[in-house]
């Protein structure tokens, strides 16, 4: 067999992937308002502006027309690269596809379609689980232990529940969990805890230096977490609409 030639086929293949997404929720559907404010945040964190991709949230605005174009050109101007909108009307969504732009359900909608969609798969395995030890995989599946050092980048996930990870987490690496995700070593690489949503989850690690931290999609880089925090034990928690990293207990 050919394999080279097998290959050269083959232009692309499509694959699912959990990739950390900057989520730029909007409450003001004004431009220049929304200008003045990033040119704020760019003297204070010039390093975040640097061509980051972001999904632009409208769920908060209730208008059914959004001037879509003249937002996208001032986060442009101001190094961000709108990728997505999620929410919003019918026209919206028109908007976002006709300037190229994906388009996301409302994250409740998501919620609850993904929901259904679970609720409808573990209905149709539900005999086959009773099979397979069920009491077993269930207890599998809500918490993964990874024992050892996770290094430059290789990734680890936890798709169903917690992700403990019994070792360090090198600069470059990654680990992600539907849940919460505890380091019991030097967190230097992206930790990505409640992926699918939820706001409960949790990072907890024994020395804080993360290169990005994220709860259900909300962020923080490494130059947006208080010095005093770095190098010591840490807890990071969704509250009061970001991010709140504590000394951990």
């Amino acid at each position: 067999m050919n394999l080279k030639a097998d290959s050269a086929d083959v232009a692309f293949t499509f694959k699912g992937g959990m990739l950390p997404m900057t989520v730029m929720e909007l409450n003001s559907a004004d431009p220049e308002q929304i200008r003045q404010q990033l040119e704020g945040k760019l003297a204070q964190s010039p390093a975040f502006f640097q061509h980051t991709p972001v999904v632009l949230s409208v769920e908060k605005l209730d208008a059914p027309h959004l001037a879509l174009e003249r937002i996208c050109a001032v986060c442009r101007d101001h190094k961000l690269l709108p990728v997505a909108v999620r929410g919003g009307a019918d026209p919206v969504k028109q908007s976002a596809w006709a300037l190229g732009l994906g388009w996301f359900a409302p994250v409740e909608e998501a919620r609850g379609q993904r929901l259904a969609s679970i609720a409808a798969e573990n209905d149709s395995a539900e005999e086959e689980a009773q099979q397979d030890a069920p009491e077993e995989s269930a207890e599998s599946n809500a918490t993964r232990v990874y024992r050892g050092t996770v290094r430059s980048g290789q990734q680890v996930s936890a798709a169903t529940g917690d992700l403990v990870v019994i070792g360090a987490v090198n600069a470059g690496a990654e680990v992600l969990a539907a849940g919460s995700i505890h380091v019991y070593g030097a967190l230097r690489g992206r930790a990505l805890a409640g992926i699918h949503g939820n706001l409960d989850a949790g990072i907890y690690c024994r020395e804080l230096h993360a290169e990005l931290l994220s709860v259900a999609g909300n962020y923080k880089r490494l130059e947006d977490i208080d010095a005093r925090r770095l190098g010591s034990p840490a807890e990071v928690h969704f509250a009061q609409e970001q991010l709140e990293i504590k000394p951990l207990a």
